[in-house]
């Protein structure tokens, strides 16, 4: 080679370098994933005992064929799948690796539709097997917000609220409410972020003065400066706070000194494209996850995107989503 001459693809990352054989081969997915959870130290999934071993066959030496580990402290059977998202799921562990490492690469995110394709695995199995990805990539799912280990978002905060959803006047003659046909009928989305740092969306059923005063208490310091654009409500939720300050689009005005609200705007447009471009279709009551899976990707936008695939996964450990909770319990079967 050539002084100077790089080979190729020579600044992957040791995570984006395993992954491809994490997607392929079941035995590489199962070591990937133990790996991630685990590090140089395997514990037990029952009682986080380091006293195990894998249990492998007396004559080949080789693996359980179900990849089992054994705790002496407890006496119990587990697996890496134990007390995760993917617990208990007939789903290969290879195709699970492709759809965290899908999910977390794509800007705008991945259809079930798409994972059926690429995977071969059916799409109502594709549809639950991504709402529990979007469980674990909720940062939120198992945080009590309100109390005083979260002290929330400081610093600059901007706040905005959104409305996702068809309009009505694009729908069917026979499915549209004409009470919805002046633009009502969408669904809500408020989010906070903190400027140069995380952000959350909240789906709303209304935006009224309760509903945006709980979320902005919730998860924003009393000591933020908080930034809105003029919408009458933020002048009586926001009096918690350092201070407020107002930009006015009615007037043009998009940016004062650092007075802006073009950070949370951004995340919009991201959650929008993402919605219309890959989902196409997107149940009201499945919103929150969505919202969370976007919110994830923005929290963690400056790692590469093998890092982003192993939060995903180590953020799954100790989450549980029942079948009927994201499918049986919405008819329509959103994307």
């Amino acid at each position: 080679m050539a002084k100077g001459q790089r080979k190729v693809a020579s600044d992957k990352s040791a995570i984006v370098a395993a992954l491809p054989r994490a997607c392929q081969d079941e035995t590489g997915a199962v070591e990937f994933f133990e790996e991630q959870r685990w590090g140089s130290q395997p514990r037990c999934a029952h009682c986080e005992s380091v006293d195990v071993y894998q249990m492998r066959d007396r004559k080949t030496g080789e693996r359980n064929k179900r990849y089992l580990w054994r705790c002496k402290a407890c006496n119990r059977q587990y697996t890496v799948r134990v007390n995760t998202v993917y617990g208990d799921s007939p789903i290969p562990l290879r195709v699970w690796a492709y759809a965290f490492w899908a999910a977390c690469s794509s800007k705008k995110g991945i259809s079930a539709l798409q994972i059926r394709r690429q995977t071969g695995v059916t799409y109502k199995s594709a549809l639950f097997l991504m709402h529990r990805i979007r469980l674990a990539m909720d940062e939120f799912a198992s945080i009590e917000l309100a109390s005083d280990d979260s002290p929330g978002f400081d610093g600059i905060v901007e706040a905005d609220e959104t409305y996702v959803g068809g309009k009505e006047k694009n729908k069917p003659l026979g499915k549209r409410n004409p009470r919805n046909l002046g633009g009502k009928g969408k669904t809500a989305v408020f989010s906070m972020v903190q400027r140069d740092g995380k952000m959350r969306s909240v789906v709303m059923d209304k935006v009224t003065l309760h509903n945006l005063r709980t979320a902005l208490v919730e998860n924003v310091s009393p000591q933020a400066r908080v930034m809105t654009d003029s919408l009458n409500l933020y002048g009586f939720v926001t009096d918690p706070f350092a201070s407020h300050e107002t930009v006015d689009h009615t007037k043009e005005e998009y940016v004062r000194g650092d007075v802006h609200t073009n950070t949370v705007e951004s995340s919009f447009s991201l959650l929008k494209r993402g919605i219309y471009g890959t989902f196409h279709n997107v149940s009201k009551r499945h919103l929150h996850r969505y919202c969370a899976e976007f919110d994830f990707r923005w929290n963690n936008r400056k790692v590469d995107d093998g890092e982003r695939t192993v939060r995903a996964i180590r953020s799954g450990v100790g989450k549980r989503l029942m079948y009927r909770q994201p499918v049986m319990s919405d008819g329509q079967g959103k994307n």
